[in-house]
């Protein structure tokens, strides 16, 4: 909520979400924000439909080793991370899109 890069991506990650559920790809975002509040006027802001787990305490974070906001983990089918992704990201870029549909098994190539 307060992350200048993550406000940024936000909307082509909701979009990201939306096309890639299809293919069997979940988003589960992770919000260090303290104040519950804040966060819930930025879900209903940028009309998010993914998950958000809150992490105040950053345990999560600091268990991935994340250092930077904000940083995405593209875990494969297997459960292991596949890329670690720092800094905001364009998710509606068509190389993205394909490199996460063959992670989760799409034959179709379109693309942390």
């Amino acid at each position: 909520t307060w992350c200048p890069p993550c406000i940024e991506e936000t909307p082509s990650l909701e979009q990201f979400a939306t096309q890639m559920r299809p293919d069997g790809v979940t988003v589960i975002g992770v919000s260090v924000d303290e104040d519950g509040k804040a966060l819930e006027n930025f879900v209903q802001h940028f009309h998010l439909s993914y998950p958000i787990a809150r992490d105040p305490s950053a345990a999560l974070a600091n268990s991935y080793g994340t250092y930077k906001l904000p940083e995405t983990y593209i875990i494969g089918r297997d459960g292991h991370v596949a890329e670690k992704i720092i800094g905001a990201t364009d998710w509606t870029d068509p190389r993205m899109i394909a490199y996460v549909k063959s992670l989760a098994g799409n034959t179709t190539q379109a693309s942390r």
